[in-house]
């Protein structure tokens, strides 16, 4: 989008399934797993810009010897930091001893992550805090192996006070107020439940000793069953993944699946990401080999490496993020290249339209670069219909002329590359009260192609969410072209409603179509039904969570797509501009059709998976009217 919204986290956990000695003897390093986690998290390193965190367990070490290593990193680039102080310590450990190093269980023994499961993260802080304490892995600590927890993920709870609640309940002192922080407390509180019960049972038979008792508990502890107790109560989007300190692994997802997550496996490893194309590249398998954790899910890595996909809580309809598939997740998965193509493809009619079918005189363009699939897919539309209109041509054609013909035959859409990006410059590392200074230098643009006061510029984008940089940079420069007129085009839906499940999309005031609502309340003297709204957002809040609406919808209600469009058209075009200006958004029902498996779109229609999603929305809007900045989670 040309106004860069920061991603979400990503999640990568990789579990070898035989001894480190087999993947020395095959590889010729005891690095295998390590590279192999650093291109799992590169080929992800679009999901997370704060901070990135590393954690690894070894198995079968004996006491005495470390058997948990972690390390996290807020620098500026973080996952490269990461495995640059990695790669250090085991150039130092093979340096120092050449001929130890060839040996696997020195090498386990001495040197720093070469356990066999590993738990790699991504960050982008949604709650705000910064540092590296905030980074995953975060980790329980104990000096029983069964109890110590290791947990990541790619989430945001919308009960956050219900569960810290739940945890002063259960005697606990949480030290922070993060979503983080209760989901591991949760997890970790129901783990040392599960290591009691079972030990004491044991214990009371009288027949084992505590060390032989301990290896009982490891076997024996269910962390599908710690997973259910845990997760029952949790509202929210998530894909979490957890190493337990004996070395069981595991991920789960969200009743409605909203956040992503995949695994795959083979005799050597067992891998899960939060994206396809990570998995693909970094063990060169085909995509019908990845697998998707589904709704409600775990996929649990027992000690022995083996592993099961079960279901620990009950699904909800599947609602996983279409804005996964429009504009986060790699283009090179190729369902979702194939998503976005479409959504270009199917907003080629209401151009058409727009532009009273006159292709010749239009210049078709994208905004750089997330646009561009979706782009190819808009000018793929545009010769479908040409070559509709070349066959009613030359139906007649024994009453046109040979020069006609070939003009017919050779006529094809007008596309040029109009909005250049200075990669060197990047529109979100500034303040808001500096950015606009800098936004109008972050594109140009090229001259010289567009016929001046005659052409009709369509210029798509994947999604328009504040649409400062079109009004400050963009359509200025565009308008230095001299065309007729600009058509941007978004190929998202308005977006209308907060993001509480792990995007950072929280606040109000943010969206241009909410400011363009606003606009409209006031030319139609309906802003009464501000306070009304706000009204009926302030008792929500007195209900139980699952008996909230979402009372923002209200605001929308009196005016149609086309009206807010037309709104956001004024809003961001430039008062100095000489060109007409138009917007046009996709439909909700083209990326249902675009995106049939990702039906989440609480963005567009405020129809949020879980209750927690309204209370976020109506909290939103409170902020709004009571003049707070801050996200409403």
């Amino acid at each position: 989008m040309s106004e860069l919204i920061k991603h979400e986290c990503g999640i990568a956990l990789m579990r070898l399934r035989k001894p480190l000695g087999y993947y020395m003897e095959r590889y010729g390093s005891p690095s295998y797993a390590i590279n192999k986690m650093f291109l799992l998290m590169e080929k992800q390193h679009n999901r997370g810009q704060d901070g990135a965190g590393l954690g690894s367990i070894k198995l079968n070490v004996k006491p005495g010897v470390n058997y948990v290593d972690r390390t996290r990193s807020v620098a500026t680039k973080p996952i490269v930091d990461i495995f640059q102080q990695i790669g250090k310590k085991l150039d130092k450990a093979q340096s120092a001893n050449p001929e130890d190093y060839k040996n696997a269980f020195w090498v386990q023994d001495n040197v720093p992550f070469t356990g066999e499961v590993l738990l790699g993260h991504l960050r982008y802080g949604t709650h705000g805090a910064l540092g590296v304490q905030y980074c995953h892995p975060r980790m329980r600590h104990s000096s029983w192996k069964s109890r110590t927890l290791l947990m990541a993920g790619n989430f945001n709870m919308t009960n956050v006070d219900e569960m810290l609640e739940k945890l002063k309940s259960l005697g606990q002192h949480p030290k922070d107020n993060t979503d983080t922080l209760a989901v591991l407390e949760k997890i970790g509180h129901f783990l040392e439940r599960e290591h009691l019960a079972i030990f004491n049972r044991y214990d009371a038979l009288g027949m084992h000793t505590d060390e032989e008792i301990i290896r009982l508990v490891e076997d024996e502890i269910d962390i599908a069953r710690i997973l259910e107790r845990s997760c029952r109560d949790f509202d929210g989007g998530y894909a979490m993944a957890g190493l337990t300190g004996y070395g069981t692994a595991f991920v789960t997802r969200d009743a409605a699946g909203i956040r992503p997550a995949y695994f795959y496996a083979d005799e050597e490893i067992v891998v899960v990401a939060s994206e396809k194309p990570a998995i693909k590249t970094t063990f060169n398998v085909e995509y019908n080999q990845i697998q998707e954790i589904m709704p409600g899910h775990a996929l649990i890595i027992h000690k022995d490496g083996n592993y099961e996909h079960v279901p620990v809580i009950k699904a909800l309809p599947k609602r996983s993020c279409s804005f996964e598939r429009i504009y986060f997740s790699r283009g090179t998965d190729p369902l979702i290249y194939k998503e976005r193509k479409t959504l270009g493809k199917l907003l080629v009619p209401a151009i058409l339209e727009e532009i009273k079918h006159d292709v010749q005189n239009t210049v078709f363009s994208y905004i750089p670069n997330t646009a561009e699939i979706a782009y190819m897919g808009m000018i793929d539309g545009l010769d479908e219909y040409l070559i509709g209109k070349r066959l009613e041509s030359l139906d007649n054609s024994d009453k046109l002329s040979t020069e006609k013909i070939n003009e017919i035959l050779s006529f094809r859409p007008r596309t040029e590359k109009l909005v250049i990006k200075d990669t060197k410059l990047r529109t979100f590392i500034t303040d808001d009260n500096h950015r606009d200074d800098l936004v109008a230098h972050v594109y140009d643009t090229t001259y010289e192609i567009v016929e001046k006061n005659q052409d009709t510029l369509v210029v798509i984008d994947d999604s328009i969410v504040r649409g400062t940089t079109l009004e400050k940079s963009i359509l200025r420069m565009l308008d230095r072209l001299s065309p007729k007129e600009v058509i941007i085009v978004s190929s998202a839906p308005q977006i209308r409603y907060p993001d509480c499940y792990g995007i950072d999309m929280s606040r109000m005031h943010d969206f241009v179509v909410f400011r363009a609502a606003l606009a409209l309340l006031k030319e139609h003297q309906f802003t009464y039904l501000l306070q009304e709204v706000y009204h009926l957002c302030k008792d929500s809040l007195l209900q139980r969570l699952e008996q909230i609406e979402n009372h923002v919808k209200r605001i929308y209600a009196p005016f149609s797509e086309r009206q807010i469009s037309d709104k956001v058209a004024e809003i961001i075009r430039p008062a100095d501009m000489k060109a007409s200006v138009k917007v046009l958004f996709q439909s909700v029902e083209n990326l249902h059709l675009a995106c049939p498996e990702h039906l989440g779109d609480w963005y567009f229609t405020g129809n949020y998976p879980t209750a927690g999603g309204n209370r976020v929305a109506n909290s939103a809007f409170i902020n709004f009217m009571e003049g707070k900045d801050g996200r409403a989670y």
